[in-house]
């Protein structure tokens, strides 16, 4: 059956977050998007750089159905897997949209919807402005695009969006870039069966900003 014929990636059981694993060339692309005297032109390549890296890594998670092929060399059969064709990507508006070209290229002719979510600067308290999302999105898994899981509030209600439009948490997979651990905190109580993917966990929030402590700023 296609459901014994389904593979799903392993999901880190330590946390509710699935991190990517540290290598030399992601440290060294955050280390730049991180220093505050790095230029913007700099910032834009080696941010690009980390999106491709966990845009890849996200797609692991993504469920594959086994497929066999037969290679040039005296026919030989390779038996590899396949990417099931029913996903499509979401972007938070604006920042997410910077993940759409490094999805877009591990993705040919992906779908993306479009959230629009603001917040307020004192409250930090999000609230929905557009949504544009495929007709067919609650029969296909979603890549949520978001480089930044802060507060949780955001990445929450983008969720709740989806959720409403018919597609069940186990078919979305939050992606982002640096996250905090209150924002994992309160996205997993919320919606437990999501799966989260960043390219690294920070230490926290700061109080009053609610900045993902030591981040990057303001990715948007």
């Amino acid at each position: 059956s296609d459901l014994g014929n389904t593979k799903m990636a392993s999901r880190a059981s330590s946390s509710a977050l699935n991190v990517m694993p540290s290598t030399p060339q992601l440290r060294a692309a955050l280390t730049v998007i991180r220093d505050r005297d790095t230029t913007m032109s700099d910032f834009v390549f080696y941010a690009d750089r980390v999106i491709r890296l966990v845009v890849e890594f996200a797609l692991n998670f993504l469920p594959v159905m086994e497929k066999s092929v037969t290679t040039p060399v005296d026919g030989a059969v390779y038996a590899g897997v396949a990417f099931q064709r029913n996903i499509c990507g979401v972007s938070v508006i604006r920042a997410g949209e910077s993940m759409e070209n490094a999805l877009r290229s591990c993705c040919r002719n992906i779908r993306i919807g479009k959230i629009l979510i603001q917040r307020d600067e004192v409250t930090a308290s999000p609230s929905l402005f557009y949504q544009k999302l495929p007709a067919d999105i609650a029969q296909r898994h979603v890549l949520l695009l978001d480089p930044m899981l802060a507060s949780g509030g955001t990445a929450s209600m983008a969720i709740r969006v989806l959720a409403d439009a018919g597609v069940p948490q186990e078919k979305i997979i939050f992606v982002s870039i640096l996250a905090s651990p209150e924002g994992v905190a309160f996205v997993q109580k919320a919606y437990p069966r999501v799966t989260l993917v960043a390219a690294e966990l920070d230490e926290k929030l700061t109080p009053r900003t609610k900045y993902i402590f030591p981040g990057c700023g303001d990715f948007g």
